[in-house]
């Protein structure tokens, strides 16, 4: 079987595995996740044998024809999707591995495991796209699969609002994204990848909106603001969704779609995403350290490092940028360190929210930090693993989150000195409450029932947790990174003599503040320190993070649903009234009018008749 009917495999299996399920499984859970669960280990080893195979290739075949208009689908495996595909199946797969236990008790397991099976089709489908077109189909279909997953526990209304608001917040940013698209076929004739390559190689590109447009869907997928506020909302999904959408696939398809049309980007675009980017980083990382529910710490360090990665990508471009020269050789520096943090990231983050999972499943359900401690001796496998995802992620030295975080300090450094003081600032708070969360939740003394009666998890869900801590700690080193990322390694910026110093130096300086200024400041007990000692900080704190949808929900009930108002009311009016009420009243009054002169007597049909030859004999002789 040659390397492109694997990735025609790899797109088709998780796609008939839903069908499957939702067709003939609904009420047979535990053949449902094993189904799913095997169809995701095959994924997996799909990915693992298109890797190691080395074979690169494209393949397209046309789906539709109108007239000149023609639109294709095709299959684009490089460097790029084949790194994109391992973080996808492999952790997909570990993920599917944890829920086996986690959702073993669950209801409605079948309908998670067939929800899981259409998100990995959906998001295997972006990662293979050869067009925009064939982008957008299972950018769609990913935003529909994820409400499926976050409103899993649809009898919650808070579940129900949150899928709502998720699939809504990514619409928004979908239409911008779908205009961009649009103006994309107007500028060039096409939307396929390479042609778009070529095109822009040429100095095609003559608005920076286009790429705008464009970042418009990654604003919603990647959660950056404004379009962030679905994402700690989506907490209300199960964990291991958490793991699956808010750690190594759905939000970082945007950042993957931004390094797929590279070249499209110009310098404005570039500066604007940049900056999107870091404001991002800092403001999440700001409203993470006044939360209390686990799992949304995580989410909002998810926010944080997504800024990141979008501050990475934008700082790939230079003041002397010429579309004549090839646009990878201005990029391709925020590329690489976009796409070596987005790795990195899928494996430790995947790490902590499987460990906050297997906390929670194991403090019976309990999700306030603050409701928790000393589980360091009830879960010592849980502990010690997590304890490596926040190592990873404070950048620790030598382990995964070190090297990709450099990478992009050194990018910011070289290129912007504000940018770089802010994402060095985002370290200092990352390890701030990162630590924080990791000594509240494992150290001194168990501080509520159900944490006295904590007990480790199952082997289904220890397993994994194994894997992606060994993956955290090797997963940045070039030997491991550099085999599943071929050419794409070759991209991320690499400091030296002085500059290597300077950076390795600001790392370890802000990993020694944050970490050790939030051990000594935050005590094991059951109220949060900074609330106890600084109620004006923790509130302001506690305002930022609420802000944005105090004003989205301002609008919507001030402006957005008094104009829906107003328009209904000229709608009863006008189109309901006047038009159609208007139009039936007027053609019932003609019926009324016509009916009545049938009166059933043959000298009045006379008169008519003799009138109507009168009136034909006028118009005839040009009387009127």
């Amino acid at each position: 079987m040659t390397m492109l009917c694997h990735s025609v495999l790899a797109l088709l299996l998780p796609l008939a595995s839903a069908t499957l399920i939702a067709l003939f499984l609904r009420r047979q859970g535990a053949l449902a996740s094993w189904i799913s669960t095997a169809t995701a280990g095959a994924i997996a080893a799909i990915s693992i044998i298109l890797l190691l195979h080395g074979e690169r290739f494209t393949s397209s075949t046309e789906w539709l024809r109108f007239g000149n208009f023609t639109v294709s689908l095709g299959i684009k495996y490089d460097d790029l999707a084949a790194l994109m595909l391992f973080v996808v199946g492999f952790v997909g797969f570990l993920i599917h591995v944890f829920s086996l236990g986690y959702m073993h008790d669950d209801g409605a397991r079948a309908r998670y495991f067939g929800g899981l099976s259409i998100f990995m089709f959906s998001m295997i489908g972006i990662v293979l796209a050869d067009s925009l077109f064939m982008i957008f189909i299972f950018w769609e279909l990913v935003g529909f699969s994820s409400y499926l997953l976050i409103g899993h526990y649809h009898e919650k209304q808070s579940a129900a609002d949150a899928a709502k608001k998720a699939f809504i917040v990514n619409r928004v940013g979908d239409f911008g994204f779908l205009l961009g698209i649009v103006w994309t076929y107007w500028t060039f004739g096409t939307t396929n990848l390479d042609a778009l390559a070529t095109a822009a190689n040429g100095g095609a590109i003559w608005a920076s909106l286009i790429p705008l447009l464009l970042f418009c869907g990654a604003m919603g997928k990647s959660a950056q603001m404004p379009l962030h506020v679905w994402l700690p909302d989506a907490m209300e999904g199960p964990t291991p969704v958490s793991a699956l959408i808010h750690a190594a696939t759905m939000v970082a398809a945007g950042v993957y779609m931004l390094c797929r049309v590279h070249f499209l980007m110009l310098p404005e675009a570039l500066n604007a995403i940049a900056c999107i980017g870091t404001i991002t980083a800092v403001y999440a990382a700001f409203c993470a350290v006044v939360q209390s529910d686990i799992k949304k710490v995580l989410a909002y360090s998810t926010l944080s490092q997504l800024g990141y990665m979008t501050a990475a990508f934008g700082l790939g471009s230079t003041s002397t940028y010429a579309l004549i020269d090839l646009p990878v050789t201005t990029v391709a520096t925020g590329v690489g360190a976009a796409m070596f943090h987005l790795t990195t990231h899928a494996f430790f983050k995947a790490l902590l929210f499987l460990g906050s999972g297997s906390v929670i499943a194991g403090c019976h359900h309990e999700q306030d930090i603050f409701k928790m401690g000393g589980l360091r001796k009830k879960m010592p496998l849980t502990f010690l693993t997590f304890t490596v995802g926040v190592a990873a992620i404070v950048g620790f030295p030598f382990l995964a989150g070190f090297f990709s975080k450099d990478a992009i300090l050194y990018l910011a450094f070289e290129k912007n000195g504000v940018i770089f003081a802010l994402l060095a600032f985002t370290a200092v708070l990352t390890s701030f409450y990162m630590v924080r969360l990791w000594k509240i939740v494992f150290f001194g003394e168990t501080r509520s029932e159900h944490a006295a009666h904590a007990h480790e998890s199952g082997f289904s869900m220890t397993l994994p947790l194994a894997v992606l801590a060994i993956l955290s700690v090797m997963g940045g080193y070039s030997g491991v990174y550099g085999k599943l990322a071929g050419s794409v390694a070759a991209l991320i910026p690499e400091a030296h003599g002085s500059a290597h110093t300077t950076i390795f130096a600001v790392s370890l300086a802000v990993m020694v503040i944050g970490a050790g200024s939030a051990w000594l400041f935050y005590a094991t007990k059951s109220v949060d320190t900074l609330e106890e000692r600084s109620q004006g900080l923790f509130n302001m704190l506690g305002t930022l993070k609420e802000s944005f949808d105090t004003v989205y929900g301002y609008y919507v009930a001030k402006v957005q649903q008094r104009f829906a108002m107003l328009l209904n009311f000229l709608e009863q009016i006008f189109l309901a009234g006047a038009i159609v009420r208007g139009f039936a009243g007027l053609v019932g009054l003609i019926g009324l009018g016509a009916r009545a002169l049938y009166v059933g007597s043959l000298h009045a049909y006379v008169y008519w008749f003799l009138l109507g030859v009168v009136l034909l004999w006028a118009f005839a002789t040009g009387l009127f």
